[in-house]
């Protein structure tokens, strides 16, 4: 049995990732990732990646997983060049607290599903691919309750409650 727990596209850059989940209720889960480029026409499989999938976690407000990127199909349009100038498409697994109405993706604003985990798409120059969209969880009222920058490994609300902790 397969579900898909979350699609994203970005139409502007002509993208998309699926986050697809194999015996989802089983202790033989897995998961996969599938990235997506619009291509010649029509959607293209371009890569992706495969697990034993996530474990439920509690997220206080914003939790970015794991995610992955392939080299963007375009490279075949302009070789030898090709490497160097083609896009990067790159996604990441987001799990968000009960008191996320949405969140941004750089300048795209996403509505959360109901499970409260979705999976964002973009696209960067492959020079900066490890770098992020900047990632903020808003409050159903629209004021920011948390934000991940590009190269963060936490959020800032988790970052504030270990500084009280400490």
């Amino acid at each position: 049995m397969l579900t898909v727990l979350s699609a994203d596209v970005d139409d502007t850059a002509g993208v998309g990732a699926i986050w697809i989940l194999w015996r989802p209720k089983s202790s033989r889960m897995r998961e996969h990732i599938a990235l997506l480029e619009w291509f010649g026409k029509q959607w293209r499989y371009v890569g992706g990646g495969s697990g034993s999938g996530d474990d439920p976690v509690d997220v206080d407000v914003l939790d970015v997983r794991n995610g992955g990127g392939v080299l963007s199909l375009t490279r075949s349009l302009d070789p030898p060049r090709s490497l160097v100038a083609a896009p990067w498409i790159s996604c990441v697994k987001v799990h968000l607290g009960q008191d996320v109405g949405q969140v941004l993706i750089g300048a795209r604003r996403i509505e959360i599903p109901e499970q409260r985990r979705l999976v964002a798409v973009w696209t960067s120059p492959q020079s900066s691919r490890g770098a992020r969209p900047v990632i903020v969880a808003l409050g159903r009222d629209g004021a920011e309750l948390s934000r991940m920058g590009p190269h963060d490994s936490l959020d800032t609300h988790t970052w504030a409650r270990l500084r009280e902790e400490s």
